[in-house]
């Protein structure tokens, strides 16, 4: 709903915090769409953006995706997001900005989580974890839960992936399927491996064209230039970059069955949802697919449970996809719109 603050994306959120530390160079965004069932979880990104209204508006949406992948999820959390501000592309944050930002994590006394997301990194959170005890994503003891999410989210995404694909085009197995993947980074590098090592025919595309080119020659997939990649012919196109990429403009310049993929956000807007709906393709919703590394650091973060725990509930999530698809098919709603309808009611605002 759009708000008196003047944000579209606020969305009834619990709380917004702005925080600066001059001596670090610090700014931060730290949005709490939700605790009404437990603890506000979502990671840390460290991007530049144009304005800080931009920074704004990312920590409202990927906050209200967390709220909704948590309980889509089952996890007994609520949904938050951290942003800190780059100066400028291309930047690299400071020990002493995540210090900084480990002190305002704690000043919030638990009702935010944090956890390693776009710019950050396993030995980011090993040192915001010196300033706060609220943080997941930390190296852990092997068979428990925990470490780097990067790899459950990509398990996740493929698992997704393939229900996508015996759903929308009817394949029981990935063998010569064409999987268009943008972003090749940690999730979806890892999609790519699990799906070639299935026979997928798949072509890359990354900001980064040299990683896209050598994972490529790796897999023996192909590439294109990343402005192009949604745009091509392929049985699945598989978003695993950055969000808002699905507008209508490049919704009209699809040539797929099937959009599966792990990026957050993907929707421009909640109207593009009906957009892919009325092309005929088979939309994924991106929380409920992209939940693996979520359930992975929360998992660790809650003490609840080791590694064979996150996988089975990592295995869920082709199920929780059905669910969503099966109650499109029934009510006419696109996917997108059945999947918020059930995450407001989990968290009581259906």
């Amino acid at each position: 709903m759009t708000s008196g603050w003047g944000f579209p994306d606020f969305d009834d959120h619990e709380g917004v915090h702005l925080f600066t530390d001059p001596a670090s160079g610090l700014r931060a965004v730290i949005a709490i769409h939700s605790t009404k069932l437990g603890p506000a979880a979502g990671g840390v990104r460290f991007w530049h953006y144009a304005d800080s209204d931009g920074a704004i508006t990312d920590a409202l949406r990927l906050s209200r995706g967390m709220s909704f992948k948590n309980a889509m999820a089952g996890l007994p959390m609520g949904g938050g997001k951290g942003v800190v501000l780059a100066d400028k592309p291309g930047d690299s944050i400071s020990h002493a900005q995540l210090e900084a930002f480990g002190r305002v994590v704690e000043s919030l006394g638990g009702r935010y989580v944090t956890a390693e997301d776009v710019g950050m990194s396993e030995a980011s959170m090993k040192v915001i974890a010196t300033m706060t005890k609220h943080v997941s994503g930390l190296p852990v003891a092997a068979g428990s839960a925990g470490g780097d999410p990067g790899p459950y989210t990509a398990m996740g995404v493929y698992l997704g992936v393939k229900a996508a694909a015996k759903r929308g085009l009817g394949a029981d197995a990935m063998k010569d399927v064409h999987v268009a993947i943008q972003g090749v980074g940690s999730v979806g590098g890892g999609l790519a491996r699990l799906l070639a090592k299935d026979g997928a025919r798949l072509t890359l595309a990354d900001v980064n064209a040299d990683r896209a080119k050598a994972l490529a020659e790796e897999l023996g997939g192909e590439t294109v230039a990343a402005d192009a990649i949604l745009g091509i012919k392929a049985d699945i196109v598989s978003p695993n970059a950055l969000g808002a990429i699905l507008t209508p403009e490049s919704i009209a310049a699809l040539q797929t069955t099937v959009v599966a993929g792990g990026a957050n956000n993907q929707l421009a807007t909640k109207a593009e949802g009906a957009a892919l709906q009325a092309r005929g393709i088979l939309y994924a919703p991106d929380y409920v697919i992209n939940a693996g590394g979520i359930i992975n650091v929360g998992l660790e973060y809650l003490g609840h449970g080791d590694q064979a725990e996150v996988n089975a509930r990592i295995a869920r999530i082709p199920d929780r996809l059905i669910e969503v698809w099966d109650e499109s098919d029934r009510t006419g709603a696109p996917a997108a719109d059945v999947a918020d309808s059930i995450a407001r009611r989990l968290i009581g605002r259906g």
